[in-house]
């Protein structure tokens, strides 16, 4: 019992105890001219509109379409490997590279991609100078750059999530479906896919999570110019706000953190039941 204390001790100080001061100051509201401070909801109202809704459905479509084509291309990836044969190797070699690229984030994996495909990129430049070709209107600076280089560490993601849960289908099922004449795509209809379902849609889920917390990418590839609340709430949090206003970035992280929690809520469920099927 003893030796659970010091994790409980980090959770509360590092987790329960931010949340917790979050869901106090964004229910507090500055006078403008005095500077007192008084219980309101203002800065709550504030956030579901005007920019501060653009910047959750913004953030809300960036992570969910990165989410769904990450989990969708991990899944082909991982299930290529698999099929592989003699492909002991290249699994091993798919997976520590997913383990790397996965942690690769931040301002470096932006200026990694400014450096190739951006403006004065070296793949930009090597395109235009020596084969006359364009990217066809794409810019790196845009929802659809960003998701792009979103997708450099999701796919790997996944791939490292999802590999456990497709090694843990058993050959002894696919035997018994040959052996009572099911098809492939029966197996995977009424075997296979109802397995892998839930495991697929917790690592989805996932993967929006991480997506929707992404924060230092984004500031380093396209500022303020994409409507993102990572972004809002950097900007609220550096003073760049109306005075009196000093509360909105405690009001969007708490808003923030509740659709996470939702997110991940979902997922421990899901969670749930993939251990009770693959048990």
């Amino acid at each position: 019992m003893l030796g659970v204390v010091p994790f409980f001790g980090y959770v509360g100080l590092f987790l329960l105890l931010p949340v917790g001061v979050l869901a106090v100051e964004a229910f507090r509201s500055t006078d403008p001219v005095t500077f007192e401070e008084t219980w309101s909801t203002d800065s709550v109202v504030a956030v579901t509109g005007g920019a501060y809704r653009r910047a959750y459905l913004g953030s809300l479509e960036l992570s969910l379409v990165t989410a769904v084509l990450g989990a969708v291309l991990g899944l082909a990836l991982a299930v290529a490997v698999l099929r592989t044969r003699r492909g002991r190797l290249l699994r091993r070699l798919v997976l520590t590279a997913s383990g790397v690229l996965a942690n690769f984030g931040g301002i470096p994996l932006a200026f990694a991609f400014i450096a190739t495909i951006g403006n004065a990129g070296v793949l930009t430049a090597f395109l235009q100078d020596a084969l006359g070709l364009g990217l066809g209107g794409f810019t790196l600076y845009s929802m659809t750059g960003l998701a792009l280089v979103y997708l450099y560490f999701l796919v790997p993601l996944m791939v490292l999530t999802i590999v456990p849960a497709l090694e843990a289908l058993r050959p002894q099922w696919r035997e018994a479906s040959d052996n009572l004449g099911a098809s492939g795509w029966q197996y995977w209809r009424y075997v296979g896919g109802p397995v892998l379902a839930p495991p697929v849609i917790g690592a989805t889920m996932l993967l929006f999570a991480s997506a929707f917390a992404a924060y230092a990418t984004a500031r380093a590839l396209v500022g303020s110019s994409v409507p993102l609340v990572t972004l809002q709430i950097a900007n609220a949090l550096s003073s760049n706000v109306v005075v009196g206003s000093e509360n909105l970035g405690k009001a969007l992280a708490l808003g923030m953190i509740v659709l996470i929690g939702v997110v991940m809520a979902f997922y421990a469920w899901v969670q749930g039941r993939t251990q009770r099927w693959l048990s």
